[in-house]
């Protein structure tokens, strides 16, 4: 695990590396000798106060400009109704949008499900180490938890799924019309794929791998992937 979260950091965006969970301190932490007990609920309580101010913040964002996106679609089918050549610049520019705010919104629900990953498994060390049982009474404390709760982004990006396929969709009357959408698609998916797009794939994989990688479930188990 601790070589995932390391790639799982490297491929985040810069701005939030700082933001994962010290895995790797920690298990060195509890290596030799272990903390007392208050100790180490006192650093996982600091961590859990950093993920959740992280995503609360994240999460406002995301409202934010999930109603200021919804706002620019409109005014563009106000302005340009069912012919898209004449706003063919800002249409492009939409989508750009749109797969970037969909990229980030998968990204902070992987980001979400990494660092859950992280504490159960800690825990799970920490018990081992010292011979207690710290982790299940923890576990339903982090489960209360807003880093936790992400069924609101989950519900904006299946939202903004629909409305992708909704834009990128080209209409049946008119070959030359679907050159052009499908031309639009590729060139907003290749504007985001060096950076937001890549990382969103490599999230998608990575939380279907952690469901994957444990065929029994558990107290500890993550939900069903909901995106």
């Amino acid at each position: 695990f601790g070589k995932r979260i390391k790639e799982q950091i490297q491929e985040s965006l810069p701005e939030w590396r700082d933001k994962f969970l010290r895995y790797k301190e920690l298990k060195n932490l509890i290596s030799s000798p272990a903390p007392s007990e208050s100790i180490f609920v006192g650093l996982l309580n600091d961590e859990i106060d950093k993920f959740n101010a992280f995503f609360v913040e994240q999460e406002e964002d995301f409202v934010i400009h999930h109603k200021e996106l919804q706002y620019r679609i409109q005014r563009l089918v106000e302005k340009c109704g069912h012919n898209d050549e004449i706003c063919r610049e800002e249409i492009g520019e939409i989508r750009k949008d749109i797969v970037n705010f969909h990229g980030e919104m998968v990204l902070l629900v992987n980001y979400s499900n990494i660092n859950y990953t992280g504490l159960a498994k800690i825990l799970k060390k920490y018990d081992k180490r010292r011979g207690g049982r710290l982790r299940s009474p923890f576990i339903q404390k982090v489960l209360r938890q807003p880093f936790f709760k992400t069924d609101l982004v989950s519900r904006l990006v299946r939202e903004w799924e629909t409305t992708m396929d909704a834009m990128f969709s080209p209409p049946s009357d008119s070959s030359s019309s679907i050159a052009d959408a499908e031309g639009h698609e590729r060139s907003a998916v290749a504007a985001a794929g060096e950076g937001i797009f890549r990382n969103t794939v490599a999230a998608l994989l990575t939380m279907r791998e952690m469901r994957r990688v444990s065929s029994t479930h558990s107290a500890f188990s993550l939900p069903p992937l909901n995106l």
